[in-house]
């Protein structure tokens, strides 16, 4: 036990030392159990080196030649170790292990995880489903009754497995070109027809977030939901001073870490294909993975909803509209989990048609007016409704129609809004070039692009989709990301919002005006916006702005191109170009210069060191080393360490944190 204590302090001594002088010659830091390794390496070696360049003691002749013994001993036991810190770089690079409460946190995460996956297992194979998990069936293959029974089994999976399974159902279910039509309708219902939490849960979350219980904060508060959707329920309220009816939307209660446990199963999986697979690298599916997932947490934030329905109210595509109405928000009665708003008496466009039939309305116009709002709000406004399906719009008792559920809103930048415009005005006009040069400033570019080929695949996919009795609608946007992905563009998340949004929005429209003409409405759209461009007042404002920005450039025009003629007349016009203005070039040319400069010191060493150890004579230092040959043991040493020095450099990842 003794000596057991002992060796822990004799290493615990050495590690003083061998830490800062190991790092200090190889320029990185290590992992505090990589040094521990390299110290008890060479603090082993420390012996047997000795008695291999000396012999055991004791030692003859001067005390300056034990000194100098004793020194390279020390140095060569401690080049051991700077070989070990090296190889060890080498074979596990620094940051690809984690650290020991990392290990411990992923062990939870990963036993959350399986679990997570058991649990939806054990609900597709309770519900039914096991056999279409197996490949033993295939959806779309059955007969009517069949397909009613996997309908309604896939909707109770879904329901059961909670939020982000649900937000899938929702997707699915306007997706009638990829899933049988009575699928689609029976997954519908998981928009207002998801099984509620119990109320206890729901008043106990509402005093945490208000203050009070609800029925001393409102001066009626209905105890059954008005509706119930994946991420929160919809109550019926009075307002206690004014006595207004008012809804509450309430958050799930538990519903944040069942969330942010699925959002990270997402994420893996992303970067997985990512790593893994061509397409999903050339999709980017890990920066959509990310936008999905910011969208997610925004709608577990109310706040941002809250912020939301400000911003889509302020647009001119609702403001300026008649026939769109966004609820008021009452703010003092709203926080992160709990919103307040005003009362929209309606139906939803799910079950609009009987509604529309029994008014005598025209679906066709409402249907115009939502398309209209809708692309008014992305190519306009720049803030749109990125989940329009039609669990989130209400036909209004007076005719209107009610935009609700706006936390998962698109924003687009006004460049990309500029793009857009002439994007759909190429399309109006049919111009596959126009659209080409418009498609190049949404999306993101690699260096180099065909754009010779991407004009002819854009041409026909104007050509496909956009003539005559052509429709608006999922397979359109998916030709649209194939031509983009061939061609090596990347799709910004808040571009593929937009895209997801317009093939939404289809199944939503279908709900009013089964035939609406979406190509077309989208052309006239175009031809209205240009009109309005073209306006007098349109085009006064725009040449004012613009003038605005020259006016000071112009100004300074005369004395630069006076500046400019006078020096070239006196002969002293030069031009001055600045290399490596960027300070990353001139990071990168200084470490390979440093990398450069190490390898030619450390062979010239190495060449020194081997023709001193070969010179035969010079006066002996002990009866078996002459002084050259411990001078060329000295230069080895140094070479040793400078070209480990160059190689830890070589090896380690310029992204590595300084982890071990």
């Amino acid at each position: 036990m003794d000596v057991v204590v002992i060796g822990l302090i004799n290493l615990a001594l050495f590690m003083v030392i061998f830490v800062p002088v190991s790092q200090r010659l190889l320029g990185v830091r290590f992992g505090l159990g990589r040094l521990a390794l390299g110290s008890l390496l060479t603090l082993s070696l420390v012996g047997p080196l000795m008695n291999a360049l000396a012999g055991p003691p004791p030692w003859t002749g001067s005390t300056g030649a034990a000194i100098a013994f004793v020194a390279l001993t020390a140095i060569c036991s401690m080049l051991a170790g700077l070989i070990f810190l090296v190889l060890s770089e080498a074979l596990v690079p620094t940051g690809s292990l984690p650290r020991a409460r990392d290990l411990r946190r992923d062990l939870g995460g990963r036993i959350a995880r399986t679990r997570r996956y058991l649990q939806i297992l054990r609900i597709a194979v309770r519900r039914g489903l096991g056999p279409y998990l197996r490949g033993r069936r295939r959806p779309g293959g059955e007969n009517a009754a069949g397909q009613a029974d996997l309908a309604r089994s896939l909707r109770l999976a879904l329901d059961e497995a909670g939020v982000t399974f649900v937000k899938l159902g929702q997707v699915l279910s306007t997706r009638s070109d990829v899933i049988p039509a009575s699928v689609a309708a029976e997954l519908s219902r998981l928009q207002d027809q998801v099984s509620p939490a119990p109320w206890p849960e729901v008043e106990q979350l509402l005093t945490e977030e208000l203050g009070a219980p609800p029925r001393q904060v409102f001066s009626d508060f209905g105890t059954e939901p008005l509706a119930a959707a994946s991420v929160a329920q919809v109550y019926t309220a009075r307002l206690a001073g004014t006595g207004t009816d008012v809804v509450v939307k309430v958050q799930r209660p538990g519903i944040t870490a069942l969330v942010e446990r699925d959002l990270d199963i997402v994420r893996r999986l992303a970067r997985m294909l990512e790593r893994n697979t061509d397409w999903g690298r050339s999709m980017g599916v890990r920066a959509l993975a990310e936008g999905f997932a910011d969208a997610m947490l925004e709608e577990l934030d109310f706040t941002v909803e809250a912020s939301n329905m400000t911003s889509v109210a302020a647009g001119r595509s609702v403001a300026d509209n008649d026939q769109v109405v966004v609820p008021t928000l009452h703010r003092e009665l709203s926080t992160r989990r709990v919103l307040t708003m005003q009362r929209l008496d309606g139906v939803r466009l799910g079950d609009a048609a009987e509604e529309l039939a029994r008014r005598g309305q025209d679906g066709q116009r409402l249907a115009k007016v939502l398309f209209d709002c809708l692309l008014g709000q992305v190519a306009i406004d720049g803030v749109f409704h990125a989940d329009p399906h039609p669990g989130n719009f209400l036909l209004l008792a007076d005719g209107k129609l009610g935009m609700l559920d706006l936390g998962s809103v698109g924003r687009l930048d006004p460049s990309t809004r500029e793009a857009l415009q002439r994007f759909l005005l190429a399309v109006d006009h049919g111009d596959p070039v126009a659209a080409t040069d418009a498609l190049l400033e949404i999306v993101d570019r690699p260096d180099v692009v065909d754009e010779q080929g991407l004009e002819r695949g854009v041409g026909q996919f104007m050509a496909r989709h956009l003539g005559a009795g052509a429709a608006l609608g999922p397979a359109m946007f998916n030709d649209l990301f194939r031509i983009i992905t061939a061609h090596g563009l990347g799709v910004p998340p808040e571009v593929a919002a937009v895209f997801r949004a317009l093939a939404t929005v289809e199944g939503t429209i279908s709900r009013l005006s089964p035939g609406f003409d979406l190509i077309g409405a989208s052309r006239q759209f175009a031809a209205a916006h240009v009109r309005d461009r073209l306006a007098p007042d349109a085009l006064r404002r725009t040449a004012t702005e613009e003038l605005a920005t020259l006016l000071p450039m112009l100004r300074r025009l005369p004395r630069r191109i006076d500046r400019i003629a006078a020096a070239a007349e006196s002969g002293r016009l030069g031009l001055n170009v600045r290399l490596f203005a960027d300070e990353r070039d001139r990071r990168h040319i200084t470490t390979l210069l440093h990398q450069a400069l190490l390898a030619i010191l450390g062979a010239t060493a190495g060449v020194m060191a081997v023709l001193l150890l070969g010179t035969p004579g010079g006066p002996r230092v002990t009866e078996s080393m002459t002084l050259f040959q411990l001078f060329g043991y000295n230069l080895l040493v140094i070479c040793a360490v400078l070209v480990l020095r160059v190689l830890v450099l070589i090896f380690r990842l310029p992204d590595a944190r300084s982890r071990g």
